[in-house]
Parts: structure tokens; sequence; C-alpha cells
């Protein structure tokens, strides 16, 4: 009898280990990784030439997919700090209505790291562990080089960093002791300056709204 109860002291207890060993802790690091989409939501204002605005000549501005990565600390078992970082996205810009003439107007590289307070509202032990995020963005741009036409036509292009609020809501699925299915989604606010000149000395400027949704799907690894 007493070996017995021994036996299921002993088994309770590793069990209690194991699932402790699980749980989403203050002082955990949980590192994701996966595939990341930019999806755009673009607002173009109208091109401004020196100063005067046409606003039937605008640009869109395609999605790109590149490698995601995300970095949370558990402050506790409920809440987390996240810095969500990624390899560089490049997009084209593409001339709309009266630029719709230029074609592939340019194209971009931009960075969006990203801070987000995050919220665990399940259990600690619970396999599934969704969470939401509030943040802030700020976009870099770089490599902007004009394309085709627009190349023999203008210069020096450049386009303004963007610092906005991000909203996030994801999960994770955990598999074991440390791995995890992971899927998030953020919409960020970004909002740009295109500046750029002529050889003939005129100045352009054009706004555009990007407000994309970025996707991202792969794994995550606590420790």
């Amino acid at each position: 009898m007493n070996r017995n109860v021994l036996s299921l002291a002993i088994a309770a207890a590793v069990a209690v280990s194991a699932t402790s060993a699980q749980a989403y802790e203050a002082g955990d690091f949980i590192f994701r990784g996966g595939i990341a989409s930019v999806q755009t939501d673009v607002d173009s204002g109208g091109l401004k030439t020196n100063g005067v605005e046409d606003k039937n000549a605008t640009v869109d501005v395609d999605n790109d997919t590149q490698l995601g990565l995300s970095f949370t600390y558990m402050l506790s078992d409920k809440f987390g700090v996240e810095l969500l970082a990624a390899t560089p996205f490049q997009h084209t810009l593409t001339g709309k209505g009266n630029l719709a003439a230029l074609g592939d107007i340019a194209e971009v590289k931009h960075l969006p790291p990203t801070v987000s307070l995050q919220y665990y509202p399940m259990d600690k032990n619970s396999k599934f562990q969704p969470y939401l995020g509030l943040g802030l963005n700020y976009t870099v741009f770089f490599s902007e080089d004009f394309k085709g036409a627009a190349g023999d036509s203008f210069r020096d292009l450049e386009l303004d960093s963007s610092m906005g609020l991000s909203g996030q809501l994801g999960f994770d699925y955990r598999l074991n002791e440390n791995w995890a299915i992971n899927a998030a989604v953020w919409y960020m606010d970004i909002n740009t300056t295109a500046k750029f000149k002529d050889s003939d000395g005129n100045r352009y400027k054009l706004d555009a709204e990007l407000d994309p949704l970025v996707y991202m799907a792969g794994v995550s690894y606590k420790f």
C-alpha cells in the first residue's frame, strides 16, 4: 500500500512539474519566426508639382512576402512585450490615372520594426494561447529607385519614415514544452510622403497612406 501511494505521489509530482514547465510565465522569452506578408491598402494623394496638386495623378503599391521574426519577453503570466522585425520588404510603385502611362514608376524597400504590449487571456497552462497586442510601429524606407520611363525623367527619390499605432491578434498552439505553431496578423498605420525632382528643377511630392495588414504564419520557441 505504501509503495502504491508513493508511486502515485511521484507520478502526480512529475505531472505537475511537466505542466508547470509548459506554462507561459514571467521571465520567459518567446521567439517566433515564419513567413510574413505585407498586404497594402493604399490611399494615394495626388502628385504635387511645385506645390500644385493633380488629384488624378496617383500611385498604387504592391504586396510583398519575406521572413518575419518576433521576440517576446513575458512580464507576467498575462502580459508580454514584443519586438517585431523582418527581412526587408520590397514594393513596386505603379502609376494610376494621369501617371498610368509611366507603368511601374519605382521600387522601394522598407523595414517595419514594431513594439507591442501583449495580453494573454487564457490560463498559463493552456495549450492554445491567443493574444492581443497594441503597439507603436516605425517604418523606415530605403533603396528608393526609379524604374523604366520614370527613371529617364525623375531623380532623387526619397520616402519619409513613418510612425504610427499598430494592433495585433495572434495565437500559439503548443506542441510540447518549447515548441508551438504560431499565426498572427497586425494592422499598421503607415503614412509617407515621396519627394523627388526632374532635370528641369521641378519639385514633386506625393502623400500616401499604406495602412497594411501584415500576416505571419510559422512556429514559436519558448526558452
